[in-house]
């Protein structure tokens, strides 16, 4: 049986590149203390993967408190995090660049095989620039411009339109649980970054450090 091309390798961000996802929950925390909303890192775990108005209101449904608030207010509040989380992000730096992401990163480019990243953070491009990572990567998927967040496809799907590829030539690699759904959504096979428990569902579960090309050749039972 002839064996899929892989042709490009789709990123998420946070918890696979890097991990800002501790400035992200700094930051709700400061906006949910604000507000008088209970908010802990076991309720952050809901947020894992998700827009920033979803968070938002999870958030204001933790202190059924969604109702107090209009569209704008909502679109202030959920500013006002950005910004917060904006200050934090600036001391992120290459020594933030998660074990082994790298070297495969570089492994990747050797192989002409296509990188592309699809994260829900509008501020990815800044953060990759902040690693000096901005220039790994073939494509970076514009989170606004997204209609549907994870676990719909759509990030995936733009990563793979972009180099106009087809499912089975592409892999995704993310660490949330949305993320892994929205992989398989998109028809691709998917690389979860985590547990076992977490990674449900994902054809291969690793870390990031044992990351390499070889492993998902193996694994995926796919070739370049």
């Amino acid at each position: 049986m002839e064996k899929n091309k892989l042709k490009a390798v789709i990123f998420d961000l946070d918890g696979v590149i890097t991990d800002s996802a501790t400035y992200h929950y700094l930051a709700w925390k400061s906006l949910a203390g604000e507000l008088g909303i209970p908010f802990d890192e076991q309720y952050n775990e809901k947020l894992k993967g998700v827009s920033r108005m979803e968070s938002l209101e999870l958030i204001l449904q933790n202190g059924n408190a969604s109702s107090q608030y209009t569209k704008e207010q909502k679109e202030a509040l959920a500013d006002k995090k950005n910004n917060l989380y904006k200050e934090l992000i600036k001391q992120i730096s290459p020594a933030d660049i998660l074990p082994g992401i790298s070297s495969f990163l570089e492994e990747l480019k050797a192989n002409q095989i296509k990188i592309a990243l699809a994260s829900v953070s509008r501020n990815a491009p800044f953060i990759l620039g902040q690693l000096c990572l901005d220039t790994m990567f073939d494509y970076v998927a514009d989170a606004a411009a997204v209609p549907n967040a994870k676990p719909f496809p759509d990030i995936f799907l733009a990563g793979m339109s972009a180099f106009g590829l087809q499912p089975q030539n592409c892999v995704g690699v993310e660490d949330a649980r949305t993320g892994i759904e929205a992989i398989h959504r998109a028809g691709m096979p998917a690389v979860g970054v985590g547990t076992p428990e977490e990674m449900e569902g994902a054809e291969l579960v690793t870390t990031t450090q044992e990351l390499c090309l070889d492993l998902i050749l193996e694994r995926l039972g796919m070739e370049i």
